[in-house]
């Protein structure tokens, strides 16, 4: 029962590089699941094109290379006796700023965008940095994490409204800018530390070089109102039921009651909710039904599951 995800090595990789290429400045991120990947194999991919890394939380500061400055994106609550002075850790409140207890390293300090999650709004900013003062800590850089809805013009104006509230002396992560944004962002602020962390796109792009599959194990005949899986469901139509070898284990769920499996161009509606390593799916009578040993593909963000392979071709 398998979950794999097949990636074009060489495809992969000159995407990688077409991306860092088009964005000097670039600071990967690899956080989570490691986009699907795993976050070991992304770390030394990050090591060649940026001396920084953006990693998700300070649980996340494994699999670094050595040399690479790990810059921790979310607020920590708690900050535990493994962190060293190396790690940037962010901090977008005074509250932020005290929870750091005696750990004495440099801090981001966070900027509210109009995604209104972590960050110091404009009134708040100048206590936030006396916070930081006060504890006797210096600030590495302010980051802003802009929204991916809109359009560049719009994160470009939250990005300007920013920075003349902001010293001039302090580097400006931002995210999300496409391509001719961060060019010309970089061309009205020449004299600005400007750096961009980048994450989905970096490593998915257009996905054409990666394929998400599970294996079919078992398929049954199977009638209308005959009962099957964990939760007694009836069979809606005569045909088949096919248990899939990945399962909520592996990150797979219905989204809005719409199954991720596809076989022969075509939706396998999913019997009852995925269940651990396992999903059933209901294959009416004339359709396309894959047999045992059969592969289907998946379509789920690559940010939510957990392969069991990765097979690099």
């Amino acid at each position: 029962m398998t979950l794999r995800l097949s990636v074009d090595r060489t495809a992969w990789l000159s995407h990688v590089a077409d991306v860092a290429e088009s964005l000097p400045g670039l600071v990967p991120v690899v956080k989570g699941n490691g986009y699907g990947f795993g976050r070991a194999p992304l770390h030394i991919i990050a090591a060649t094109l940026s001396p920084y890394v953006c990693v998700g939380s300070v649980y996340e500061l494994d699999h670094l290379v050595p040399g690479v400055r790990p810059i921790v994106l979310t607020p920590a609550t708690v900050v535990p006796n493994t962190v060293d002075e190396h790690v940037v850790l962010t901090v977008g409140s005074v509250a932020d700023v005290h929870a750091l207890g005696d750990w004495g390293g440099q801090v981001m300090v966070k900027l509210c965008s109009s995604m209104r999650r972590y960050g110091a709004s404009p009134d708040e900013l100048g206590d936030v940095f006396d916070a930081v003062a006060a504890s006797g800590r210096s600030v590495f850089a302010v980051g802003i994490h802009l929204p991916l809805a809109g359009d560049d013009d719009q994160r470009r104006a939250e990005i300007d409204a920013w920075l003349v509230r902001l010293p001039a002396e302090v580097p400006l992560w931002v995210s999300h800018l496409g391509t001719l944004a961060w060019a010309d962002l970089r061309r009205d602020y020449p004299a600005r530390s400007l750096l961009q962390r980048v994450g989905s796109r970096l490593w998915h792009g257009s996905k054409s070089f990666l394929r998400l599959r599970a294996d079919v194990s078992v398929v049954r005949p199977v009638r209308a109102g005959e009962i099957a899986g964990y939760r007694a469901t009836p069979v809606p139509s005569d045909g088949h039921v096919a248990l899939i070898g990945a399962g909520s284990a592996a990150g797979i769920a219905d989204n809005d009651g719409l199954s991720p499996f596809h076989f022969a161009k075509t939706r396998l509606p999913l019997l009852e909710p995925a269940h651990m390593h396992t999903s059933i799916v209901h294959i009416p009578a004339g359709q396309p039904c894959p047999q045992p040993g059969d592969w289907v593909d998946v379509q789920r963000p690559l940010i939510s599951i957990h392969a069991d392979q990765i097979t690099w071709t």
